[in-house]
């Protein structure tokens, strides 16, 4: 290990604290982990790796509206009614 004296503004100080809290680690250890990440590689593009999954599955546009729709139908067939006060 180096030992390593750095300066940090007040949010990126505060940013950190928290994080090692969150995580229940040194705050050296969240510099690691995510110094580790940085250099893991860039953050996939979400929705290209949905569209991905959705091509593998086969599910089409036309497909996956119908499964919303029966979905929903099966939702508000199970929903609780709110009773109706009639005078």
């Amino acid at each position: 290990m180096v030992k390593s004296t750095y300066v940090l503004d007040l949010e990126s100080a505060e940013a950190l604290g928290r994080l090692a809290r969150d995580w229940q680690v040194s705050k050296s250890e969240v510099l690691r982990r995510v110094l580790k990440n940085a250099i893991a590689g860039p953050v996939p593009d979400r929705v290209a790796l949905f569209r991905q999954m959705q091509k593998a599955a086969g599910l089409s546009a036309a497909k996956a509206d119908r499964w919303v729709a029966a979905v929903r139908g099966e939702r508000r067939a199970c929903a609780p009614r709110p009773e109706v006060n009639r005078r």
